[in-house]
């Protein structure tokens, strides 16, 4: 006679886990939504939130779907759905030499054949469709007051000679040779790049962080560049784009 089996366990979901426990501890009932994304003060401003979580699906328009997005997607869309919450549909739109609308209209008509939208589970008549280029002029201001802060540089090294005095994993890197510039110096640099006056590839704005940090990708990143290319979205408004 054969031994009972015992029941099998239900597998345990660690995001679920996490969300019944703020929603349990009301961590989210002081949180406010001022209509759209936006910084700290800008959510101040708002009302409470009528959403009890939100989420977000933030695909690149460089290509298709393909099963890894759908099983986000359905994480995504499916939570805030369970959960009487809101996805945001944001479209990371920051690389316009690889991106077209041609893959925007692709994505969204795959959310949509599976089911999900930005507007069915809208309220208060919401859209939630939204594109990181619709950001671009809050990303140019951010970024003109950590240069102001002393927390960004303009850098006019080869891409070479910045791959080479980035170090390695285990050999700190070099500082660059144009990172003690003076704020005055690159508020009046990035604002030429900003209208034209360098040629792509010449000049890129870095985070000043720390060359020596352990982890390589925090040795001072690039976070602008400049790039003469048509965006899907803002034209040819932009001759500079963000790259995180």
């Amino acid at each position: 006679m054969s031994a009972e089996k015992e029941p099998i366990a239900p597998a345990s979901n660690f995001i679920r886990g996490i969300i019944d426990r703020d929603l349990a501890e009301n961590k989210y009932v002081t949180k406010k939504w001022a209509g759209s994304p936006g910084d700290a003060t800008h959510q101040a401003s708002g009302q409470t939130d009528f959403a009890k979580i939100r989420t977000r699906f933030p695909p690149e328009p460089n290509g298709y779907l393909h099963i890894g997005h759908a099983k986000s997607i359905f994480l995504n869309f499916g939570l805030a759905r369970d959960y009487d919450g809101i996805c945001h549909m944001r479209f990371d739109d920051t690389n316009p030499e690889k991106e077209s609308q041609e893959y925007v209209d692709s994505i969204t008509e795959m959310v949509n054949w599976l089911g999900f939208g930005w507007d069915k589970n809208g309220k208060n008549g919401e859209s939630h469709l939204y594109f990181a280029s619709d950001y671009f002029d809050f990303m140019y201001q951010a970024a003109e007051a950590l240069i102001t802060h002393g927390h960004a540089y303009v850098d006019a090294q080869t891409a070479d000679e910045m791959r080479i005095n980035r170090g390695t994993l285990t050999e700190t890197g070099k500082d660059s040779p144009y990172r003690n510039r003076s704020i005055e110096e690159n508020l009046t640099l990035f604002r030429e790049m900003r209208d034209g006056k360098h040629p792509d590839g010449s000049l890129v704005l870095r985070a000043k962080i720390d060359m020596a940090s352990p982890n390589i990708n925090m040795r001072d990143p690039a976070i602008y560049r400049i790039k003469r290319a048509h965006h899907h979205n803002t034209g040819d408004t932009w001759c500079i784009y963000p790259m995180y």
